[in-house]
């Protein structure tokens, strides 16, 4: 099997896509932007060849990458990155060269907002009414319909990227000189109150799910970028059977195979949930880190194992909580990273420095911590996100 793996070096906690895959008997096939000898010797003795790009955003270049190694080394039958940034060039290449997965008429219904709202309403699971917008009369008969507030969000985006919170008419006056018709928005109320939580997990190539698991934030992303507010959230022991129905409901309506999922939810005061979106690949950051400490497993074994047609084998051990906190820099903490080890040991799974390019989102210093219950998850929390001085704290348990 001929497996080519787009930017294998980037992110770095992915490079054991690359490891595993070669590991289940996969020629593994890397195309990316770094030279090769920055690559280090675990990644580049996982790859049987790389090819590097000047630049990954040029499809014609990468197009040409693919042709050489399908030349050389025969058929291709796998081309991933595993990485939202990635999954049109991902398609593309795909269509281009016929192999297996998602294709551009596949991506509709993952990239925009609007289209997976209509695929949560055939799932029977509930969602807050929204609305397109192309212009500033759309937008002025959306406001009139839905009210105040709502969150305003490109219609086809990524993450929490160019979104707006409009509140009031200044809000929307002052989104409207951001947005000036540039790009097709979509609207929708903004649930008040509502905890962000997540139905993830991996289909295998026939669509059934073989792992599932969930996580909540301590805040939503929208107002943890904007309060530069101190990040925690948590991988679950157990879902809730009502998020459960609801994640693999959506699951099923959108028919994806061999791939991993993040779906993302409010939970509602009622104990109810609406759907927000369905994101066609893994969490981003350390999540999947964090899903192997919490569940005693490795998930980029098992992919591998699925891509070359065998079982997907459940863990052995209990499941625990893994909790993903980060400190920021700008801040003074009461707590550093040795007390934080002294006090927890053991169950401190890594701490990492995060990339500057998330840092404004995530925050600096990472942290990821297991724990057997929801007061040890409040303990941590709380003892990381302490600050200094009295009166200045702002965590939020879960």
């Amino acid at each position: 099997m001929n497996y080519i793996l787009i930017s294998p070096f980037y992110p770095g906690n992915f490079q054991p896509f690359a490891h595993r895959l070669k590991d289940a008997g996969v020629n593994v096939l890397g195309i990316g932007e770094e030279p090769y000898d920055q690559l280090g010797s675990e990644l580049q003795n996982s790859l049987t060849e790389y090819y590097r790009v000047n630049d990954l955003e040029e499809i014609d270049e990468v197009k040409r990458a693919v042709a050489f190694l399908f030349f050389k080394h025969g058929p291709i039958d796998r081309i991933e990155s595993n990485n939202e940034y990635w999954l049109e060039l991902d398609a593309q290449l795909r269509e281009q060269f016929n192999v297996f997965g998602n294709k551009p008429n596949d991506l509709k219904k993952v990239k925009y907002k609007s289209e997976m709202k209509k695929l949560f309403k055939e799932a029977d699971v509930p969602v807050v009414e929204g609305r397109v917008v192309k212009t500033k009369k759309d937008l002025s008969k959306a406001i009139d319909e839905l009210g105040l507030p709502v969150i305003a969000k490109p219609d086809n985006g990524v993450g929490s990227a160019a979104t707006f919170k409009l509140s009031s008419e200044e809000d929307v006056h002052h989104f409207e000189e951001e947005w000036g018709e540039a790009q097709v928005y979509f609207l929708e109320p903004y649930v008040e109150g509502g905890m962000l939580c997540t139905f993830d997990g991996l289909v295998d190539q026939k669509g059934n799910i073989v792992f599932q698991t969930s996580f909540t934030y301590n805040v939503p992303t929208l107002e943890l970028v904007n309060g530069q507010l101190d990040l925690a959230y948590v991988i679950q022991k157990e879902i809730d059977p009502k998020l459960e129905a609801y994640g693999k409901a959506i699951v099923k309506a959108f028919g994806m195979k061999e791939r991993f999922f993040h779906i993302e939810f409010f939970k509602l005061e009622n104990g109810d949930y609406v759907a927000l979106e369905y994101n066609n690949r893994l969490a981003g950051g350390y999540t999947i880190d964090m899903y192997n400490f919490a569940y005693s497993i490795d998930l980029f074994g098992q992919y591998a194992s699925l891509v070359t047609g065998g079982e997907f084998k459940e863990p052995d051990a209990e499941n625990q909580f893994c909790v993903g906190i980060t400190q920021r820099d700008a801040y003074e903490y009461k707590h550093d990273t040795n007390a934080i080890y002294e006090r927890f040991g053991d169950r401190v799974k890594f701490e990492r420095r995060i990339p500057d390019a998330f840092a404004e989102l995530q925050g600096n210093q990472f942290y990821a911590i297991n724990a057997d219950s929801h007061e040890e998850v409040d303990d941590i929390i709380r003892f990381v996100h302490e600050r200094k001085y009295s009166g200045k704290e702002a965590f939020v348990c879960i």
